[in-house]
């Protein structure tokens, strides 16, 4: 919901989301008395060119009297509402509404005034003065604040926005940035709930979930199984209408139609669209849209003289003054919808009551209101008036709830005592937003975490967020490898599956081979998950991911040894031991070796799982948080200890003969895969932010390139170059499995 867009929303966005991007502004600007406008007053005897010149609008002629006109603005800063102070609180509310789409060259003039807006905007101006009235509530402090009219139009909203970042520059022109693809600032879509995304973004609003979830209901409890829906192109209405439509089907109701509003509908796209609502069988129809965006559609039906229309409106215009107006009574008498609740503020009635036109400068906004109302008559009373302006049960209160709670914002953030309550904050605001620049000081200010001094020494700047990052050069060099290891192991399998009934691949029992290379490539794998932002499950799965792989690689080649070891003895007397050491005993050690790692993983993960952490030691460098240090530990050092036993077997078994001695093999990778880990400590330890993950992960592919190289590429060599050699002589029979 968006100020900028919606005159029934206004309160939505007025602080909560432009506040939290552009205020509070801390003004050294001198305190002025109460309201300043800065256009001169509407006079009523004033001709419409007089008027237009007045509001700094000049090339006006030939303005016909009953028919919106389109008018070039000049370089003037547009309407506002303003009173100074120390804090300026910045507002947009929709007090008209119906602007064409090319805005920044033109301003539609006689377009309506809305009410109900001029009320949420005299919200913010009483919520300002009682805080400033209550001693208790930001004491020493005068709130200002400056309000503008956003026209209901997005080029509007963004221009005043613009206005209230600067408030000495104007924006000139926005054409370059907006183009045609729409912009969405509304207070209750869901898509703002994203706190990824719009980490500032704060309401005082429920989301659409919830008045999605009670339309839903509403029209299922009625009987009302089969409606047409309603809707524009922003995202308040498309993620409206998308929740609705998804729920409703849940619930065994079926979608007759859909119609979606143009930003700027023709004549003949509003023709279509009433035609299809008065030829569907469906007569229940759910709108999410405003009354500014619905107005061309409900004139068409009005004309047309449409009845018999079950209307449901969303919260955007259910309370919406055109519900009120005789000529739409017709088409949309019976209208149900969810409005938000009204909380009755104390003297807010008398405060509205007691507002009346005035000459002076500055009140222009209000003569607009009287001269709408009254004709610019002071001696008429709002008391006898039946206009929405005075109908305070509609929801102004979110108003004025936001802006207290910036108000106590601000009172927290500016409150710091001596007991070292919201001392972050106070560092926050006086390291960054009071601190004098001063190059020669004698004293120095820590800056708050995250932060960091510039070079000049002189202020405090946000810290900039390192990692191993998939697009640094050792990022990229490491993915490199990685790569070229997974797809070395695969031509290997692929040689080996090929080449599959030569003695050569037989040998040693073929599926530990497979079982080998798939580990190696699981090996290689894991690196990626050190590469790129830490996340909690990269963190959760880097450590779990590499101590697996790599006691399943060391749990295979163990097994290979002890086959080896057995073969070479089958010959002697008496010796059952490859008989005893059959595949199913080989599978069962395999398992028993990978299952130790695989527990003391699981019970790591569970009792203290590692977790993403900004480390600004050195610079602010976001890393995995490891709370348990042992269990990295464990796991290194369980792989290592199988690691051993292997290069203790093959060792032994070095001197077996040369015909197929795999032993040798085994003993050449064990040596540099133990190396490469030994080396890995001391430098993993000593390695100082992102470096430290890179040492992890060149120790990774360090250490599966040995174990690919040494124990495959000479069997390889053998299998493609000398085919001659990949016989069965000189193989023990028993050997061959």
């Amino acid at each position: 919901m968006d100020t900028a867009f919606y005159p029934c929303r206004g309160f939505y966005l007025l602080l909560w989301a432009l506040f939290n991007l552009l205020f509070p502004v801390f003004s050294d600007v001198k305190k002025r008395e109460a309201l300043s406008l800065e256009r001169g007053v509407v006079k009523e005897e004033d001709t419409l060119t007089e008027r237009l010149s007045g509001l700094g609008i000049e090339g006006v002629s030939g303005v016909g009297s009953t028919l919106p006109q389109c008018v070039k603005l000049t370089d003037s800063e547009p309407l506002a509402l303003q009173s100074e102070g120390d804090v300026v609180i910045g507002g947009l509310f929709p007090l008209h509404y119906v602007a064409p789409k090319d805005y920044i060259q033109f301003y539609l003039i006689l377009c309506s005034f809305d009410h109900r807006a001029f009320r949420w905007m005299m919200t913010m101006v009483f919520a300002v003065e009682e805080i400033n009235r209550n001693s208790s509530l930001l004491p020493g402090v005068k709130l200002g604040y400056r309000i503008m009219d956003s026209c209901d139009d997005v080029h509007t909203s963004l221009q005043a926005l613009l206005s209230l970042v600067n408030m000495n520059t104007q924006s000139q022109s926005l054409s370059s940035c907006l183009a045609d693809s729409p912009v969405s600032y509304f207070a209750t879509c869901t898509c703002l709930s994203d706190k990824h995304m719009y980490p500032s973004f704060l309401r005082t609003v429920p989301s659409d979930f919830f008045q999605v979830r009670g339309l839903v209901q509403l029209v299922t409890f009625l009987g009302w199984l089969w409606v047409g829906t309603i809707g524009t192109t922003d995202d308040y209405s498309q993620y409206g209408i998308q929740a609705f439509s998804n729920q409703f089907r849940q619930q065994g109701g079926c979608l007759a139609f859909h119609l979606t509003i143009p930003t700027s509908p023709t004549s003949a796209e509003i023709q279509e669209m009433a035609d299809t609502l008065q030829s569907s069988t469906a007569r229940i129809v759910v709108v999410f849209a405003t009354e500014g965006q619905l107005l061309d559609l409900l004139l068409e039906l009005a004309q047309r003289n449409v009845t018999g229309i079950q209307w449901v409106a969303s919260e955007a215009w259910v309370t919406a003054s055109l519900l009120t107006s005789a000529r739409f009574h017709p088409v949309l008498e019976g209208t149900l919808g969810f409005s938000f609740p009204a909380v009755r503020i104390p003297g807010f009635k008398e405060f509205l009551l007691n507002v009346y036109p005035s000459p002076k400068p500055g009140m222009a906004f209000v003569n607009m209101f009287w001269e709408e109302l009254f004709e610019l008559d002071a001696f008429e009373d709002l008391r006898y008036t039946n206009s929405s302006f005075t109908d305070v049960s509609d929801v102004s209160y979110n108003v004025y709830k936001a802006v207290y709670a910036i108000a106590h914002a601000l009172h927290t953030l500016l409150n710091c005592d001596s007991a070292g309550h919201n001392k972050g904050m106070c560092l926050y605001l006086s390291v960054v937003l009071h601190a004098p620049l001063a190059a020669g000081s004698t004293e120095c200010t820590k800056c708050p975490e995250y932060y960091w001094s510039d070079k000049d020494k002189v202020k405090c700047i946000a810290g900039i967020e390192e990692f191993l990052s998939f697009h640094d050069t050792m990022g990229i060099i490491l993915v490199t490898l990685t790569l070229l290891g997974v797809v070395m192991t695969t031509i290997v399998t692929a040689v080996f599956y090929r080449f599959r009934s030569t003695p050569i691949v037989k040998a040693n029992n073929s599926e530990i081979s497979f079982l080998l290379l798939l580990s190696l490539k699981l090996c290689f794998l894991c690196s990626l998950l050190f590469i790129g932002q830490p996340s909690v499950w990269t963190c959760r799965l880097r450590q779990a991911a590499f101590g697996i792989s790599f006691v399943l690689c060391l749990s295979c080649l163990l097994v290979k040894t002890i086959v080896v070891l057995l073969a070479f003895r089958a010959n002697a007397p008496g010796s059952r031991g490859l008989k005893l050491f059959g595949p199913s005993q080989q599978r069962i050690l395999i398992l028993c070796t990978t299952a130790p790692q695989v527990c003391l993983c699981a019970g790591w993960l569970l009792g203290a799982a590692p977790f993403p952490f900004k480390n600004p030691n050195y610079q602010i460098v976001v890393e995995c948080k490891e709370p348990w240090p042992p269990g990295f530990y464990l796991v290194l050092g369980y792989i290592g200890l199988l690691a051993f036993i292997c290069l203790l077997l093959a060792f032994l078994g070095r001197k077996l003969p040369d015909t197929f001695n795999e032993a040798k093999l085994i003993t050449f990778s064990m040596l540099i895969f133990l190396a490469v880990w030994i080396s890995f400590i001391p430098a993993y330890v000593s390695s100082p932010g992102k470096f430290t993950v890179a040492v992890e992960v060149f120790a990774i592919l360090a250490s599966s390139f040995g174990l690919l190289l040494c124990i495959f590429v000479p069997k390889c060599y053998i299998i493609l170059l000398q085919p001659q050699r990949n016989i069965k002589k000189g193989i023990t029979r028993k050997y061959l499995t």
